[in-house]
């Protein structure tokens, strides 16, 4: 029987989002060599590996949930818009998650844009696609738009969960599946919503 996920709440979020790693994450990537599900997996395996905080890890693993959540599906090559999948991501987070997650889901793309206008040498590192929908969500931030995302408390953790998506892009690297990750995701979600 599939479970009811027509109302979500913190005893369900978590069979929620691994449901949805379960039946979609063996989409493409937009391009990349890996699938949706790998390049987020891979993500938070990085961030496990190096000690980072749950916060982090759990950040990694769901900053492109929104390609899944979202009304408009997900990005492709032949895009000419946006999608804004990190809106949709964030949305379905936000009354689950601390304020932290919910940013560096939110604001990856926009970290991106400001990497780019901040140290120049970061576009090196993006691929194809990921220049090509640089160029469809706005392009490097401009020089006021750096200065207003420098005030957001949580900018830290948002550029290292923006490191953490373009270094996600192996054809090789192995890593576990959600479910090595639930534990974690609850006790965020625990932690953020109170215990009882």
């Amino acid at each position: 029987m599939k479970p009811d996920f027509s109302t979500l709440d913190r005893n369900n979020i978590v069979a929620f989002l691994a449901d949805i790693f379960e039946r979609c994450g063996d989409e493409e990537y937009l391009g990349e060599p890996v699938t949706m599900a790998e390049h987020m997996l891979q993500g938070a395996t990085i961030a496990e590996r190096n000690g980072m905080p749950e916060d982090i890890i759990v950040a990694a693993l769901l900053h492109d949930i929104g390609h899944f959540t979202s009304e408009f599906g997900t990005f492709t090559m032949d895009d000419t818009e946006d999608r804004h999948h990190e809106d949709a991501g964030a949305e379905v987070l936000a009354p689950f998650f601390p304020s932290v997650v919910t940013d560096c889901v939110l604001y990856h793309v926009a970290a991106k844009r400001y990497l780019c206008a901040a140290k120049p040498e970061y576009f090196k590192r993006l691929s194809e696609a990921s220049i090509h929908s640089l160029n469809l969500q706005g392009g490097p931030m401009s020089p006021e738009e750096v200065a207003e995302f420098e005030k957001n408390p949580n900018l830290e953790k948002i550029i290292q969960v923006r490191y953490l998506d373009e270094a996600g892009k192996r054809a090789d690297m192995e890593t576990p599946g959600f479910r090595h990750f639930a534990p974690m995701v609850q006790r965020v979600v625990d932690a953020h919503m109170g215990a009882g």
